[in-house]
């Protein structure tokens, strides 16, 4: 591919720039949670009909899968950006703030989508420079984890060679991108877990079993499954989230919830840890007369690129940011479920820089409520798509 294909891309992304920040921020005013993402995905719907593609609603839930078929036969690569908004309330002060109390766009999701939108628009006025064709996948439900797995068992990698993704990053400049070889983000597993025992008034607590005190060793017990059980070669987080149990100072519950979340970098101690934690919870559970009650999920799988789909992604960026801007990805623990797209297929992610372009000013990071996008890495993120799909579809 000669620099010939690439070097209309930059200016052509620039000249939308303006109808992608106010889809963006239209976006961003109405933000919808995992699963209710019924307005996002009709407003993203209409302009994908718009362009003449072939699409599709209510794919893993709200989710869209879009068909751009190039001017030759040949390979189909898959596209994807996440929709969904959090449960946070927006401290940012901008005039186009959230405008659902209690909801905000918080980690970029309306970036994401206006992103591969401007992908869409792009490439849909090359078909001639395809061979092959490109699905573009809107996806539902990427917060709590179960977006991707909804849409892939509703058939979205079907015939999908190569997937590739992103992810802006409100720590790395605008202008800026970074990628990884190998493992870049964790696995995520959750777990629930009761513990009961015998409550009573907590002036008698020999006449009690108390699953509060029960509670308090086992998330101290269960630190040592990281700390003394497995290499510190193999990072491993455990963190216990919630606890709620009892309803007043001097009664003794008779029981406790607690939640938390287990991550690593390894799918072997990610295969590990379920039976490392009951273990030490029903252990610990039963010096202190308690019954426990464990739920484990496994939630997503460590995101792993795959070395020559990072390569691709690498000479898309050089040629629209320039090698000078692209910078190697810090692994992060955090959880993506586009890992379980690669897990089908071979693909990439990669950060995208959303950050201010100097130091002059704050980033706030994802999940904060005073998180914010610095609104020209959505040109800059449409032509890198743009750039990695005709690099892997071009003559």
């Amino acid at each position: 591919m000669t620099n010939n294909a690439f070097h209309d891309l930059l200016p052509a992304a620039k000249a939308i720039e303006r109808e992608l920040i106010d889809l963006r921020r239209k976006l961003h005013q109405n933000p919808e949670l995992s699963f209710e993402e019924t307005e996002t995905s009709a407003m993203a719907a209409k302009l994908l009909n718009d362009l003449g593609l072939e699409v599709r609603r209510g794919i893993g839930g709200h989710g869209i899968v879009a068909e751009l078929t190039g001017s030759r036969p040949g390979p189909r690569i898959a596209l994807r950006a996440d929709m969904d908004a959090l449960p946070i309330q927006e401290e940012t002060g901008l005039p186009y703030s959230s405008g659902i109390p209690g909801k905000m766009h918080a980690c970029g999701h309306d970036a994401h989508t206006a992103i591969l939108y401007g992908a869409a628009k792009l490439l849909s006025v090359r078909k001639d420079q395809l061979a092959g064709s490109v699905r573009f996948l809107f996806q539902s439900a990427e917060e709590i984890n179960a977006g991707a797995k909804a849409m892939i068992e509703q058939g979205v990698l079907e015939d999908v060679d190569e997937i590739f993704g992103l992810h802006n990053l409100p720590t790395l400049p605008a202008g800026k991108a970074a990628t990884r070889y190998g493992a870049l983000m964790g696995s995520v597993d959750r777990f629930e877990l009761t513990l009961t025992g015998k409550g009573g008034h907590g002036a008698m607590p020999d006449q009690c079993v108390d699953p509060i005190v029960a509670a308090s060793a086992i998330v101290m017990s269960i630190q040592s499954a990281v700390s003394r059980e497995i290499s510190p070669f193999d990072p491993v987080v455990v963190t216990v989230g919630s606890i709620h149990g009892g309803a007043s100072y001097n009664v003794i519950p008779e029981r406790v919830e607690l939640t938390g979340a287990v991550r690593t970098f390894s799918r072997n101690v990610q295969e590990t840890m379920q039976l490392r934690l009951q273990r030490l919870i029903s252990q610990s559970a039963e010096a202190y007369r308690c019954e426990a009650e464990l739920r484990y999920v496994q939630q997503v799988p460590v995101l792993v690129n795959h070395n020559d789909h990072v390569r691709h992604v690498e000479d898309a960026i050089d040629h629209i940011l320039g090698s000078d801007n692209r910078v190697e990805a810090k692994p992060v623990l955090a959880g993506e479920d586009f890992s379980v797209y690669l897990e089908h297929v071979p693909g990439c992610f990669f950060w995208l820089g959303s950050g201010p372009a100097t130091g002059a000013e704050q980033a706030y990071g994802l999940h904060h409520p005073k998180f914010s996008v610095n609104e020209k890495c959505l040109s800059l993120g449409a032509a890198v798509l743009t750039a990695i799909s005709i690099q892997r579809l071009g003559f």
